[in-house]
């Protein structure tokens, strides 16, 4: 089992273009062996203490294999979307790791 967690910056105002890329990407998790486990927008309340910049969203995604994770990345019809995300998104952290 492959986890991934990613950290994701918003460009200020694309939020919307965000959520447009998020609408195509996340079903197609499924089609390559993967879970969307969590998906959190926390509030700036959440955070009790923050050493670097506070994140939009954090996904927790869960996947068979790596090369599950690999095939999802390279999906033709994600990548037809990938302007969106471009467009939206100035940052992104991807934290791989495995189940302990």
């Amino acid at each position: 089992m492959l986890y991934i967690t990613q950290l994701i910056y918003i460009r200020e105002g694309q939020e919307s273009i965000f959520h447009q890329f998020e609408d195509v990407a996340i079903p197609i998790i499924s089609k390559y062996n993967g879970r969307l486990l969590l998906r959190v927008r926390p509030g700036k309340e959440a955070f009790v203490e923050a050493h670097i910049e506070e994140p939009y969203e954090i996904h927790l995604v869960e996947f068979d294999s790596p090369l599950d994770f690999e095939n999802f990345m390279k999906d033709e019809e994600r990548k037809q979307f990938l302007h969106l995300k471009e467009q939206s998104i100035k940052a992104s952290v991807l934290i791989q790791g495995v189940k302990l």
